[in-house]
């Protein structure tokens, strides 16, 4: 099970404070939407999204399709798929939404623990 590229989505109160304290921190923003309510911000492989308004909690983010950086991986496995064998394994999977356009898709499941991750394929 090939789950992509790997990030935090962090719940966050005011987007252009935490902006700033991740560049502290060495991150450079990789996407920046701070009018919008969103960015995500990297140092090296770490990713992180900040979300402001837009999430409730901390969610555990895997981008099938995608690699570390951002960039189309040759192989990975459909979310289709994904969703397919997480039901085989007896793993509860909510809000699904598989029709989006040009094969995008997403899903959510959470651990044992309650804690969400988040499966949201942008090709």
């Amino acid at each position: 099970m090939n789950l992509g590229a790997f990030s935090v989505s962090l719940a966050v109160k005011d987007i252009n404070a935490s902006v700033e304290f991740y560049k502290k921190l060495g991150f450079e923003p990789l996407v920046d939407l701070t009018a919008q309510g969103w960015a995500i911000v990297k140092n090296g492989d770490h990713v992180i999204g900040l979300f402001q308004g837009m999430i409730d909690e901390t969610i555990l983010t895997f981008n099938p399709g995608w690699d570390q950086s951002g960039q189309n991986a040759s192989e990975f496995t459909d979310i289709r798929e994904l969703e397919r064998q997480l039901k085989a394994a007896d793993i509860e999977v909510f809000n699904a939404n598989l029709d989006g356009p040009d094969s995008r898709g997403s899903l959510m499941i959470r651990d044992p623990d309650g804690n969400a991750i988040l499966l949201d394929q942008h090709r």
